[in-house]
């Protein structure tokens, strides 16, 4: 699963955190894909905060799972500057975790429940190490918190969608990251499902863990979300999601056109 094995970049890592730092920093990010004539992030700037629960939304193309990449180290080759926890991102990727988009995962590699969610721990162990008592006990715990450990032994591939997701992000709490990529986890799922995750989600940023989730589904924001950003390459909206998700937000992310009615 050649997706999985880099979800884990960067390795082993001890770099302390910055005190007081904030959990992720984008200073003025620019990328454009290989053989492109146009940037798909342009002057990006974003700063999210432990404890915060953010959702990145915009319309497609709008270079969010980009963004999400690029923090995590799955891109190369762009301008300004990442830091998370204070640091450079490449010296604290073991901070971060990414939950991908479900249609990037190839679910027919022969592995079973247990050993995608024992990926979490080897940024911990390293690929060639034996995985210890306690690496056991977080798998362990990380099943039974997305209530999944009677699949623990089912290939993956035989799942539904909502139970691989539960899988994906099962994989993502026995990383025990400090900063959590979802990109687009609601899609194709279930509605205990998207319960489950964002209750799992409440409970991580409850205890200081900062959550950024990209989705197209607006009518979870103010429900789930106090924070929305809104993307179009660039930061086009940053605030309360009252603020942010607003009609021509709406039209924007939809690609529709917006006209103000001013007869009333």
């Amino acid at each position: 699963m050649e997706i999985l094995q880099k979800l884990n970049y960067g390795g082993r890592c001890g770099t302390p955190a910055v005190p007081h730092s904030s959990a992720l920093t984008v200073s003025k990010v620019r990328f454009r894909y290989p053989g492109s004539d146009s940037d798909v992030l342009d002057d990006v700037s974003l700063s999210v905060n432990p404890g915060e629960r953010v959702a990145l939304v915009g319309p497609n193309g709008a270079g969010k799972s980009t963004l999400l990449h690029l923090i995590l180290g799955m891109e190369e080759g762009h301008s300004g500057n990442i830091e998370v926890y204070g640091n450079p991102a490449h010296k604290c990727r073991h901070r971060v975790a990414i939950v991908p988009q479900r249609s990037t995962v190839d679910w027919r590699f022969p592995v079973t429940v247990r050993q995608v969610v024992m990926m979490g721990r080897y940024v911990h162990l390293g690929w060639f190490r034996n995985p210890r008592r306690e690496d056991h006990e977080r798998v362990s715990d990380a099943l039974r918190t997305m209530g999944i450990t009677e699949l623990e032994e089912r290939q993956v591939g035989e799942l539904s969608g909502g139970q691989q997701q539960r899988v994906m992000l099962a994989r993502t709490l026995a990383h025990d990251a400090d900063l959590l990529l979802l990109d687009e986890p609601l899609n194709h799922v279930d509605l205990s499902t998207q319960e489950l995750i964002f209750h799992t989600l409440e409970r991580l940023t409850a205890a200081g863990k900062a959550v950024i989730v990209s989705t197209h589904d607006l009518g979870v924001l103010t429900v789930h979300f106090s924070r929305a950003v809104f993307m179009d390459r660039r930061i086009i909206a940053d605030g309360q999601v009252k603020d942010v998700i607003t009609p021509e937000t709406i039209a924007q992310a939809y690609g529709f056109e917006f006209h103000k009615d001013y007869t009333s």
